[in-house]
């Protein structure tokens, strides 16, 4: 299905015809598998949370998501992409808190984004960096989201972005560095 089609079916399911999601369901569940491959690529073998589960509650999450804020298929997909991020969240701060006690020391955003969420203070710490960078530009937090998690590329963070792909390069660099020395600092 093209971005056309898809868009169209999301005006469709916002203006609601119910009936649409029937179209939407498998093109969704294909690209949260794709997505949630990417946020889990980087697991232990063994981990608990599973694809299909965070599959599952993110496209829940997604189906009782207020549809007004759809404009495309691309600003769907960073929806997900924000879902799945703060469901790993969640689940690393559940695990973490039942580990209480062991200190955490220094990790770099390249080693934050391999081991995510692996290790869940390695992760928690990226989360904490980008919510603090989201703060202060959050267009530049969403873009390392959408291709670090979301594993979208330079056009689909364009679209969702509506910035240009030398745009992109610049502000992401400049992320990297920023979120580079914020989890330098953080421990």
């Amino acid at each position: 299905m093209d971005t056309i089609q898809f868009t169209g079916l999301l005006n469709d399911w916002r203006n609601g015809r119910k009936d649409v999601l029937d179209a939407l369901t498998p093109v969704v569940y294909q690209e949260l598998h794709r997505i949630a491959a990417g946020f889990l690529s980087r697991e232990r073998s063994g981990h608990t949370l599973q694809p299909t589960a965070l599959i599952n509650e993110a496209y829940l999450k997604l189906v009782k998501h207020d549809q007004q804020e759809w404009h495309s298929r691309a600003h769907f997909f960073s929806v997900a992409c924000t879902i799945m991020r703060q469901i790993l969240a969640r689940y690393a701060r559940d695990k973490h808190a039942q580990k209480r006690g062991g200190g955490g020391g220094r990790v770099t955003l390249d080693e934050a984004i391999a081991m995510a969420p692996q290790r869940g203070e390695a992760f928690l710490a990226l989360d904490e960096a980008l919510s603090e960078l989201a703060r202060i530009d959050e267009r530049k937090a969403k873009l390392i989201e959408l291709k670090y998690f979301g594993g979208l590329k330079g056009d689909e963070i364009a679209a969702v972005l509506n910035i240009s792909i030398p745009t992109i390069t610049r502000d992401c660099r400049q992320a990297e560095a920023w979120l580079q020395a914020y989890l330098t600092r953080a421990k």
